[in-house]
C-alpha cells in the first residue's frame, strides 16, 4: 500500500491535508481523531501559510452546514484554498456547490428534475446497461485487471455522460482534465489550463446541443433556461463541467474503494454477493458511504460574522475545513466506527453533506453503486486482489480521496 506523503511542516500546526494512518488509510488522520475529544476546534497549516479551523466531530459538522453565516462562496475574503489550482478559478464563474443562496439557490432548482426518484428510477435500467458493458470489457481484458480504469470509471463516466448528454467517447480528456485541476500538487498555471481546455470543450458541446438537441440535461437547460434569459451560457458551461467531473470522480472513487473495503473483508462480502434483498445491498451502500467519505478535503467555508462553534469563537472572516470522513468516523455518531458493518442504520452519514448544499445526485450515486457492486460480485465470485494490500495506490494527493488503481484477479 502506497500514499502520497505530504511531509509536516516547520510549525507547531499540521500541515493539510494531514497524513492518514498507515495501517489503515480508509481512517482520518490521526490528529483529527484526537482533536474530536478535546475542546473547541484544531488548526492547519494550508500551503500558502493559512491556517484555517478544522471541523471534526459529527454534530459540529451538521450544524456548521446548516448555519448560513458559514459561508460557501470561494470568493470570500478567508476562505480557505485547499490547493494552488484552486486559484485558477479566480474571477471566473463557479459552479452553484461554491455559492450561497439566493444564487445557489437560483442555480441548484434548475437541475432538480433530473434527480428526483422518479427520474433516477427511469434511468435504472440504462445504468444496468452501462454496469454490464463495463464489466464484459474488464472480463474481455483478462486478468489482472485495473478495477478503477476498467470498470469503476467507466461506469460513473458512462453514467454521468448520459445524464448530462456528453458522449463518452471524450471520457479520457475530460478524467485527465478533471485529474489536473482536482490534484493537491497541480500547480495555478496547470489547473488554469485544464479547466480553460475543459470549459472550451464544454463551449463547443453546447454550440453542437443547441443545432441538434436530444433528450438529455444540457438540452434542457439551454431550451428551458438559456433560451428564456434565465440562465448565461457560461453559468451553464460551468455548471456542466462542476457536474460532470464530481459526477464521474466521487462515484467511481466510491465503487473502487467499496469494493477494496470489501475485499478486505471477506465475511461482509460474501453477504452482499450472494443475498437476493435488495435492502440488504442498499444498507451496505450506505455503510460504505460512510467508511470511505471521499468527499472530504473539497468542504470549505469561511465565516462572514463572529460565531462559536463547538465551543470556539470563530471570527468573522477565519475559514474552515469540514472533515466528512472524521465526522461519518465520531463515536458519538454511530457505535464501533472504525469497523465496517454492513447492518449498521447508518442513513444519517455526511457522504452526501448536510444542509443546503447536500449532494443533489445522491440518489443516482447511490443507484450506480449498488447496481455496480452487485454486478461485480455476482459476476466475478471469485473477486480477488492481484497484489498484496501494502501495494495498493491510494490518491492521497487529490481532493477527491480513491485509488489511483487497483489490480485485481478472479
Amino acid at each position: 500500500m502506497t500514499t502520497t506523503t505530504r511531509s509536516a511542516g516547520r510549525n507547531t500546526l499540521p500541515d493539510f491535508p494531514s497524513d492518514r494512518p498507515v495501517h489503515c488509510p480508509f481512517a482520518p488522520p490521526d490528529v483529527y481523531t484526537d482533536w474530536r475529544a478535546k475542546p473547541g476546534l484544531g488548526r492547519v497549516r494550508l500551503w500558502n501559510g493559512s491556517t484555517p479551523w478544522v471541523v471534526t466531530r459529527y454534530q459540529d459538522i451538521r450544524i456548521a452546514l446548516a448555519d448560513p453565516r458559514l459561508s460557501a462562496d470561494i470568493y470570500r475574503p478567508g476562505m480557505p484554498v485547499i490547493r494552488p489550482g484552486s486559484e485558477a478559478v479566480t474571477g471566473q464563474a463557479t459552479g452553484f456547490a461554491r455559492m450561497d443562496d439566493p444564487e445557489h439557490a437560483r442555480l441548484r432548482r434548475m437541475v432538480t428534475k433530473d434527480f428526483t426518484a422518479r427520474r433516477v428510477e427511469e434511468l435504472r435500467p440504462r445504468i444496468q446497461d452501462c454496469v454490464h458493458d463495463a464489466l464484459d470489457s474488464l472480463i474481455d481484458k483478462g486478468c489482472p485487471a485495473d478495477l478503477v480504469h476498467h470498470f469503476a470509471l467507466p461506469v460513473s463516466s458512462s453514467v454521468i455522460c448520459l445524464l448530462l448528454g456528453v458522449p463518452y467517447d471524450d471520457h479520457r480528456f475530460f478524467q485527465e482534465q478533471t485529474a489536473l485541476i482536482g490534484s493537491l500538487d497541480s500547480s495555478t498555471e496547470t489547473a488554469a489550463a485544464a479547466r480553460s481546455s475543459f470549459l472550451d470543450y464544454l463551449r463547443r458541446l453546447l454550440e453542437q446541443k443547441e443545432r441538434e438537441p436530444a433528450d438529455d440535461m444540457i438540452s434542457r437547460l439551454l431550451v428551458e433556461q438559456v433560451a428564456e434569459g434565465k440562465l448565461s451560457r457560461e453559468e451553464l458551461t460551468v455548471m456542466i463541467r462542476m457536474m460532470l467531473s464530481t459526477g464521474h470522480e466521487t462515484v467511481g472513487n466510491t465503487i473502487a474503494l467499496g469494493a477494496l473495503a470489501l475485499l478486505l473483508h471477506p465475511d461482509q462480502l460474501e453477504r452482499v454477493r450472494d443475498t437476493d434483498d435488495p435492502d440488504v445491498v442498499a444498507n451496505a451502500v450506505e455503510e460504505l458511504l460512510r467508511y470511505t467519505s471521499v468527499v472530504d478535503n473539497p468542504v470549505i467555508r469561511v465565516a462572514t460574522e463572529d460565531i462559536t462553534l463547538g465551543g470556539q469563537l470563530v471570527r468573522a472572516g477565519e475559514g474552515l475545513v469540514i472533515s466528512l470522513l472524521t465526522g461519518n468516523r465520531d463515536p458519538d455518531f454511530t457505535d464501533d466506527p472504525e469497523t465496517l458493518d454492513i447492518d449498521r442504520d447508518i442513513r444519517d452519514h455526511l457522504a452526501f453533506g448536510h444542509g443546503i448544499h447536500q449532494c443533489p445526485g445522491q440518489r443516482l450515486a447511490r443507484l450506480e453503486i449498488q447496481l455496480a457492486l452487485s454486478a461485480l460480485l455476482n459476476r466475478l465470485p471469485t473477486l480477488r486482489l492481484a497484489v498484496p494490500f501494502e501495494q495498493v495506490s491510494f490518491r492521497a494527493d487529490m481532493s477527491i480521496f480513491g485509488l489511483h488503481e487497483l489490480p485485481v484477479a478472479w
